[in-house]
């Protein structure tokens, strides 16, 4: 793919794979899921290496329970990438979130633990820096 799809045509890609989600995993997700323009970097990302948050989960006593995914995040990490590698990637993202989702509904922390671990690497590559 020479440019990088638009905003719109990501919004109808995750339009599409939100549509094969069950019903059932959308229960308390009061905020639903946005698609931001931004990037974001992880605090701790490291100029040479970026770490992008690619999507995000968040619970708020003021707005809920809501996904965010980072259109802008996409963009940077998959310039050159296929649409339909896209749709994947963003699928892999979606069902990530939800899967915060549902443990943070049933008081399990299981990929939050995964995540962690995954941050522990990514900071060992440069630990002797």
């Amino acid at each position: 793919m020479k440019d990088f799809p638009s905003i719109e045509e990501v919004h109808h890609l995750l339009d599409a794979i939100a549509e094969e989600i069950p019903k059932d995993f959308y229960k308390e997700l009061n905020g639903g899921i946005l698609l931001l323009p931004e990037s974001k970097e992880h605090p701790q990302s490291r100029s040479s290496d970026k770490l992008y948050i690619m999507g995000e989960y968040q619970r708020s006593h003021s707005t809920g329970r809501t996904i965010k995914i980072y259109y802008g995040s996409f963009k940077r990490a998959y310039k050159e990438i296929s649409k339909s590698r896209l749709y994947q990637k963003l699928k892999d993202t979606l069902l990530h979130e939800f899967t915060h989702h549902l443990e943070s509904l049933a008081g399990e922390k299981g990929l939050e633990i995964k995540d962690a671990h995954m941050l522990n690497r990514y900071k060992e590559r440069y630990s002797k820096d």
